[in-house]
């Protein structure tokens, strides 16, 4: 059974929403066509997504996961006793051992999720006519957890373990990566703890940390933040990073569906200062087409205030930029619920030091990174070996835009096994 039927559902229940929160699923872009359905279904409390964040919209139902919906809706006043819904799912109601209004309440019990994903990474890196070799090994782990708190807010977490199989490192400590309560207030959706996202694409920030953030508006989608990430750390005077120093960003984000396939996002960060680096701007300007179900395109333009040689680092003016740009262009996917499912996506990035607050490229870790800006190209694809097992390979060839003294470039090749239960 498609959720497409359920998407169907919205009207025909009669679920009332004066106003709606911003869409809490990631995966349901603002130019979805069914974007305003799978809003209103879930601000009703009708549907859950995944503790990932997801919706997995194309993903098939069972009986019984349609007839609990059916029962959420109907202790919700959406639908009538009497219903020929009702009657068609008598049976699983019934196998469910619960009334209908018990079933509401289960629904609300803590969810957990889990994902083990094995990865490798192979490359070369070129640093001034000097080739060196790397290649790691990793296992990473993650426990997510789900629960309602009331009708209007609900919390979330996440475990998370990641050990390097190639090294003699210590065992790493498992962290709360996310700790996070979510509710509606006022038509706003505020997530406030420690928590994840990424705005657009993640050219720009893929941010971690403890923050607070602020979504609303239907048609006219905005994203108000503030914290402090992980993700985002100070530098010193050469732009060296200090790890244990975590940065604090602000920013808004504005999305606008001109038609179902087109769409546009603009962004502002700022990092703010400290000690001798002041207040870092960026400007983004994104834009996005859906050809068809199985093609997408999004681009983006990014603008600093203020170069790395403007904010203490380099040599020259000319070693440093203050803007950038990138896209990417992607076909289908591999959902992890169907067997045989794959896609495949290529991105390109020229973009200067500046812009880079924390990218979402895995490039970063292997000696180009965001205080030597970023060209290049990646690209990948990823299969559904079986359900809920998912492989995914990747290519990089990226070399340093921002150089100073130094010049490099570095080729990887980054495969990984991802296990999801």
């Amino acid at each position: 059974m498609k959720k497409s039927l359920v998407l169907a559902m919205a009207m025909a229940l009669g679920i009332s929403a004066t106003a709606f929160a911003a869409n809490p699923f990631s995966d349901v872009p603002a130019g979805h066509w069914a974007y305003a359905s799978v809003a209103k279904l879930a601000a009703a409390g009708v549907v859950d997504g995944y503790p990932d964040g997801t919706f997995k919209g194309d993903n098939l139902m069972t009986r019984y996961e349609m007839a609990q919906i059916v029962a959420k809706a109907y202790a919700k006043g959406g639908i009538g006793s009497d219903d020929k819904l009702m009657a068609e799912f008598a049976d699983e109601l019934d196998n469910l051992g619960v009334r209908v209004a018990k079933l509401e309440k289960k629904s609300d019990n803590i969810k957990i999720a889990g994902q083990a994903r094995f990865g490798y990474k192979d490359g070369e890196a070129y640093l001034e006519g000097y080739k060196t070799k790397f290649h790691s090994a990793e296992l990473r782990t993650r426990l997510y957890l789900s629960g309602a708190i009331n009708d209007d807010w609900s919390y979330g977490a996440m475990l998370q373990n990641t050990q390097e199989l190639n090294t003699n490192a210590q065992e790493s400590p498992t962290d709360f990566r996310r700790a996070f309560v979510t509710g509606n207030v006022g038509g706003a959706t505020v997530t406030a703890g420690r928590q994840a996202f990424t705005i657009g694409q993640g050219y720009v920030a893929d941010l971690t940390g403890d923050a607070l953030k602020v979504d609303f508006g239907n048609k006219l989608k905005t994203t108000l933040f503030a914290g402090r990430f992980d993700s985002v750390v100070y530098k010193d005077a050469n732009y060296w990073t200090n790890n244990n120093d975590r940065a604090t960003l602000y920013g808004a984000v504005v999305n606008y569906p001109f038609s179902d396939k087109l769409y546009t996002e603009l962004a502002f960060y700022a990092q703010e200062e400290k000690g001798d680096l002041g207040e870092q701007q960026v400007f983004t300007a994104g834009l996005g087409y859906t050809f068809d179900k199985n093609v997408s395109v999004y681009g983006e333009y990014q603008k600093a205030d203020k170069s790395l040689y403007e904010l203490g680092a380099g040599d020259t003016a000319a070693d440093f930029g203050d803007d950038g740009w990138a896209a990417t262009v992607s076909y289908k996917g591999a959902d992890a619920g169907e067997k045989g499912s794959w896609g495949a996506y290529a991105t390109y990035y020229d973009q200067s030091a500046a812009v880079m607050l924390d990218s979402v490229s895995e490039i970063e870790d292997h000696f180009v990174n965001r205080g030597q800006g970023l060209k290049g190209y990646e690209v990948g694809v990823g299969y559904t070996l079986q359900k809920n097992i998912v492989a995914n390979l990747s290519y990089f060839d990226v070399e340093n835009k921002d150089v100073s003294q130094y010049k490099g470039d570095v080729k990887m090749l980054w495969s990984t096994v991802t296990f999801s239960f």
